[in-house]
C-alpha cells in the first residue's frame, strides 16, 4: 500500500500544480480582456522633430547562418530611419563560409552609406548574450534593438517602437512575433498556436497589470541604460533574455508590450531544429526560476500578486514535467481506481481538475479568434487545432521534461543554436540543410516506448475492473498516444 499512496500523492500533486497554472492563465485571460487601449496619453517622442529622434543600435546576433544572411541584411538595410541616427552591428561567431560572404554583403551595404560594422569574436563566451555583450561595449545607440536571423522587421519598426522610450521608465519595447511559415506542416501550425498564446494571453495579460514580462530575445529594444543598470548580459542561463529582463524590473524598469506591432520570423520546420529550440527554452526557464525565484519572493517593491504570476512564469516550463508525471501515472490510477473501492470518493474529487483542460480550452480561443475569427467554422477548426496542439505538446513532455530536470538541477550545456532555413527560397530542400543535426536522441526511443505504453492504456479502458471497463481516461491516453506516436515518428523519419 505504501507504492499506492505514493503514486496517489505524486499524482494529486501535479494535478493541483497544472490547476493552479490553469487559474493564472485564466487571470490573465481576464486581464487581457479588461485592456483599455488609451495611447493618447503616452508620452512619445515627435519624430516630427529630427532634435527628437535617438539614436539606435540594431544588433544581429548571429551563427553560422549561411541560408538567412543575404535575406536578413538585405531586410534591414531597409529599415526607415534617419542614417545619421542608426548603427548596425553583425555580432557574428559563425565559424563555417558564411563569415566570410557576410563580409561580403556587409562591404556592399557600406557603399550605400549605411553604419554597419561586423563584430566577430575568435571564442563564443557567453553564446549570445556574450556576442550581445561584446556589442554593447562599442555600441553608439541610446536605445538597442535585436533581431534574430530569421526575423523580418517591417521598414517602418523603429517608428513604431522608439516613441515609446520617452517615457523615462521603460527600459525594454518588445513586439509580437508574427509567423512566415505558419501553414508549411502541422508542426508549423501547432508552434504557431503557442506562440500567438503567448504573445496575446500571456504577454499582454502580464504586462497591462504590471507584472513581470519577459523580452523575447528579439523584436525588442532596449534601452542601453537599462541594461547596463540590470548588470549587463549574463550567459550562465540559456535564455539570456528572461535573465535580464527579470534583473531589469527587479531594478523598477518598466517594459512596454506593443501586441498590435507584428514582427514575421520563420519557425522550425523540422522537428530536431523543433527540439533543440524547445530544449534551449526549458532548460533555460528551469534554470531561471533556480536563479530568480528568491529574488523575486524577496523583493518588498512588488506586489504579492505579481511575485505569484513571476514565479508561476518562471516554472512554466515545469509545466512539462508535470504533464508528463500525470501522464505516466495515469494507467496505473486507472487500476487503482477500480481494484481499490474505498478510494472513489478521492477519485471523485480528483475528477474536478478536469477543469484545468476546459479552463485552457477557453483561454486560447479568445487568442485564436482574434487571429482567425469567430465563426461557426472557426470555432470548429479551433477544436481541432487545440486537440491537436495539446496532442503534441503532451509527445513532447518527455524531452521537454528532461531539459527542465537538467536546468533545475543546474547542468550546464552549450548553447545550441536553431538551424534556420529561408524556405521561401530554398522551396522544400530543407534535407540539404547542412545545419540539421542528423543524431537521434536517446528520448526518441524512449518516446516510441511511451507511444506504446499509452496504447496499452487504451486496451485497459477496455478490460479493467469487472463494471465492463473504465473509459474515463481514454481520451486522454488517446491523445498520448498520439502525440508521443507523431513526435516519435516525425523524429525517426525527419532526420535525413
Amino acid at each position: 500500500m505504501i507504492l499506492i499512496y505514493s503514486i496517489i500523492v505524486v499524482y494529486s500533486i501535479a494535478l493541483v500544480f497544472i490547476f493552479f497554472y490553469a487559474l493564472s492563465q485564466l487571470n490573465l485571460l481576464s486581464n487581457y480582456l479588461s485592456v483599455q487601449k488609451n495611447t493618447s496619453k503616452e508620452a512619445k517622442y515627435n519624430f516630427s522633430n529630427p532634435d527628437e529622434i535617438p539614436l539606435v543600435t540594431i544588433q544581429l546576433p548571429v551563427y553560422n547562418e549561411m541560408y538567412v544572411m543575404d535575406r536578413l541584411l538585405e531586410n534591414i538595410s531597409k529599415i526607415e530611419y534617419p542614417k545619421s541616427k542608426l548603427e548596425i552591428q553583425v555580432l557574428d561567431d559563425s565559424t563555417d563560409e558564411s563569415l566570410e560572404t557576410t563580409t561580403i554583403l556587409i562591404d556592399k551595404l557600406k557603399k550605400t552609406g549605411l553604419d554597419i560594422v561586423h563584430i566577430c569574436r575568435t571564442d563564443r563566451t557567453g553564446f549570445k548574450a556574450g556576442a550581445l555583450k561584446e556589442g554593447l561595449k562599442v555600441a553608439k545607440g541610446e536605445f538597442i534593438a535585436i533581431f534574430d536571423a530569421d526575423f523580418l522587421p517591417k521598414k517602418n519598426w523603429l517608428k513604431k517602437t522608439i516613441p515609446y522610450f520617452k517615457n523615462e521608465q521603460i527600459g525594454v519595447v518588445q513586439t509580437r512575433w508574427s509567423h512566415l511559415n505558419r501553414e508549411y506542416s502541422i508542426l508549423t501550425r501547432i508552434q504557431a498556436f503557442a506562440l500567438d498564446a503567448h504573445f496575446t494571453l500571456e504577454q499582454v495579460g502580464r504586462n497591462s497589470k504590471g507584472h513581470f514580462i519577459n523580452f523575447n530575445g528579439t523584436a525588442g529594444v532596449w534601452r542601453k541604460a537599462c541594461i547596463l543598470d540590470a548588470g549587463n548580459w549574463e550567459g550562465d542561463t540559456l535564455t539570456e533574455d528572461l535573465d535580464l529582463s527579470y534583473r531589469a524590473q527587479l531594478k523598477n524598469w518598466e517594459f512596454k508590450y506593443l501586441e498590435d506591432v507584428e514582427t514575421p520570423a520563420e519557425l522550425p520546420m523540422v522537428i530536431s531544429a523543433a527540439r533543440s529550440q524547445q530544449f534551449r527554452w526549458n532548460k533555460g526557464g528551469a534554470e531561471n526560476f533556480k536563479k530568480m525565484a528568491w529574488k523575486v519572493i524577496s523583493n518588498k517593491d512588488i506586489s504579492a500578486k505579481t511575485k505569484v504570476h513571476g514565479l508561476l512564469h518562471l516554472l512554466n516550463s515545469t509545466m512539462f514535467l508535470n504533464v508528463l508525471i500525470v501522464a505516466i501515472l495515469s494507467i496505473p490510477m486507472l487500476y487503482i481506481k477500480n481494484e481499490y473501492a474505498h478510494l472513489k470518493p478521492y477519485f471523485y474529487v480528483m475528477s474536478f481538475f478536469v477543469i484545468s483542460s476546459l479552463i485552457f480550452f477557453v483561454c486560447y480561443w479568445f487568442m485564436y479568434k482574434k487571429i482567425y475569427g469567430s465563426s461557426l467554422k472557426d470555432f470548429i477548426q479551433y477544436i481541432v487545432m487545440f486537440f491537436t496542439f495539446f496532442s503534441i505538446a503532451m509527445g513532447f513532455s518527455l524531452h521537454n521534461s528532461m531539459a527542465v530536470i537538467e536546468g533545475h538541477m543546474g547542468k550546464r550545456s552549450d548553447f545550441v543554436r536553431t538551424p534556420k532555413f529561408n524556405i521561401g527560397a530554398f522551396n522544400d530542400h530543407w534535407k540539404n540543410n547542412k545545419y540539421l543535426n542528423k543524431n537521434i536522441s536517446i528520448y526518441v526511443y524512449f518516446e516510441g516506448l511511451l507511444t506504446l505504453y499509452f496504447g496499452f492504456g487504451m486496451y485497459l479502458a477496455f478490460v479493467v475492473g469487472n463494471q465492463g471497463g473504465d473509459f474515463g481516461l481514454f481520451p486522454f491516453h488517446l491523445m498520448l498516444f498520439l502525440g508521443f506516436g507523431f513526435v516519435f515518428f516525425k523524429s525517426i523519419t525527419s532526420r535525413v
